[in-house]
């Protein structure tokens, strides 16, 4: 598993607050679509059938999948770097950060300024904890170029 310094984390907010409204966005319009698509079936139904254009359908179910892909493209770069990410919906962001020899989750929730909080593996969000000065001290996570995640 990846770790991250709070500093390292700190600079990735960006890239990942990018993509995370990217795969949101995309999550959307895709929601968007379907939300029409489903009408025009509800119409299709009570009036008992009706002319259809086919091909525009067609390339509305296209065009919904495209943006579904993008999303999941979008996630799947954020896990690719070693961010977590815990709630789509929230915006919400774990870094696995090792601190005292223990790897503890660096917390990030879309709307926060900074990186603040964090929690232990077990605790989850609801155990969120200031960060503190063992955080700020550590300038290196000592893996930065390792990817390898357990089995």
């Amino acid at each position: 598993m990846k770790t991250f310094t709070l500093d390292e984390a700190q600079s990735l907010l960006p890239l990942v607050e990018s993509l995370l409204k990217r795969a949101t966005e995309s999550k959307r319009a895709a929601e968007e679509i379907d939300t029409e698509l489903t009408n025009l079936g509800r119409r299709i139904h009570i009036a008992g059938g009706m002319h259809v254009n086919i091909a525009q359908v067609a390339a509305r179910r296209a065009a919904m999948e495209v943006e579904l892909q993008r999303a999941r493209e979008s996630v799947a770069e954020i896990d690719d770097i070693g961010v977590q990410v815990k709630d789509f919906e929230t915006g919400l962001l774990d870094f696995p950060c090792r601190v005292d020899d223990e790897v503890v989750l660096l917390c990030w929730k879309s709307g926060e300024i900074a990186i603040e909080h964090w929690h232990t593996m077990e605790s989850g969000y609801k155990g969120r904890q200031p960060i503190d000065d063992r955080f700020r001290r550590r300038t290196s996570s000592g893996n930065s170029g390792s990817t390898s995640r357990p089995n």
